[in-house]
């Protein structure tokens, strides 16, 4: 799953959408694209479904595909979350081979559904996460999730230093104060002139630059299919 940055900027909040209106604000000063935020950020995060292109959408099925299957996603085994609103049903299904993210916008029990697949430029990965799905609902092992939807150690490992710098740059922390804390040990043993050519300096530059950047709205991009 892709993961949730903790901070927003009112500069970067979009309009809610229409279909799946936030219930809750995030903890940032404005507001994240969720479905829903969780109450503990250790709890799988909803995106919202025109965000994230591994979501796959349901609805009623049109008049004369009354033999459609129903989707019932609690006989499918875990569920990672479960959520209902006016806007139909929020739902991640456990799935050892990467879980599977479900909008049911008619939650109706036993009502025959077809899948919606938007005609976007993410019309791709949204049908191989129907694929998926629809081996897990037919009882087959599902298969990966598309590539590039998990993010991968070195960038998870990236995203932490990088809320680490910013979080020590709005304390008021020093370039040369951030590299000593994210364990640069050059940054203390540097005179003012090397410090300013150093490569310890660089890299802390640029964590804070995309840190402020992901702040402002990047944060969208972790979702996307890189």
């Amino acid at each position: 799953m892709a993961p949730n940055t903790r901070r927003c900027s009112n500069a970067s909040r979009t309009a809610p959408s229409r279909r799946t209106p936030p219930r809750r604000r995030s903890r940032g000063a404005g507001g994240c694209p969720f479905a829903t935020a969780p109450d503990n950020l250790a709890d799988p995060v909803v995106w919202r479904p025109e965000l994230t292109a591994v979501t796959v959408i349901f609805d009623a099925a049109p008049d004369g595909f009354e033999i459609a299957a129903p989707v019932d996603p609690r006989a499918l085994g875990a569920l990672l979350a479960d959520l209902a609103g006016v806007e139909g049903r929020h739902v991640i299904v456990a799935d050892a081979a990467g879980e599977h993210r479900l909008w049911l916008r008619d939650p109706t029990p036993g009502r025959p559904l077809a899948a919606v697949v938007p005609l976007d430029k993410d019309f791709i990965t949204r049908i191989a996460s129907l694929l998926r799905f629809h081996r897990r609902l037919l009882g087959r092992a599902a298969g990966p999730l598309p590539r590039g939807w998990p993010l991968t150690a070195y960038r998870l490992a990236r995203l932490d230093l990088m809320l680490r710098a910013l979080d020590l740059r709005h304390g008021g922390a020093t370039y040369r104060e951030i590299a000593a804390e994210l364990g640069r040990d050059d940054a203390t043993k540097l005179s003012a002139s090397d410090w300013k050519m150093s490569a310890s300096r660089s890299f802390v530059v640029r964590l804070v630059r995309d840190g402020i950047a992901m702040m402002n709205g990047d944060y969208r991009k972790i979702l996307r299919i890189r």
